[in-house]
């Protein structure tokens, strides 16, 4: 248990668990709650899970600056934040949306996911920032 390799994986299986745990939480209710034919749950993960990553990588700026990846960086970008966030799911759903047909909607959801996804991780670095 020494060996910092296998306590970083046990550090990302953790987080791995709890951010996918919160990604099936989280936008299930966000599609459950906009009942449309939309990926608002994916959009919504991703949107707040690069908010957090800004965030976290504000906070964590010294240790990333020093070029050391240290365990609260591992869980909290890589286990939590990796897990929680979706390019997969994007990705498919994209795909759905073109091959029925709908090309605005699939282009919309590529545009709002990257404008959304770097604007939310600015203003999570922002905020992180304001708070050191």
């Amino acid at each position: 248990m020494n060996d910092p390799g296998i306590l970083h994986l046990l550090v990302v299986f953790v987080g791995g668990a709890i951010g996918g745990m919160a990604r099936f939480a989280v936008a299930s209710f966000i599609d459950r709650v906009s009942a449309g034919t939309f990926p608002w749950g994916t959009l919504g993960v991703n949107v707040s899970g690069s908010a957090l990553i800004g965030l976290f990588a504000a906070l964590l700026l010294r240790e990333a600056d020093a070029g050391t990846e240290g365990l609260r960086w591992t869980l909290l970008a890589i286990g939590i934040v990796g897990s929680y966030t979706t390019v997969s799911s994007f990705s498919l759903q994209t795909l759905a949306l073109a091959r029925s047909g709908r090309i605005a909607a699939a282009s919309a959801n590529v545009v709002a996911s990257l404008v959304l996804c770097l604007a939310a991780t600015v203003c999570g670095f922002v905020i992180g920032t304001g708070i050191l």
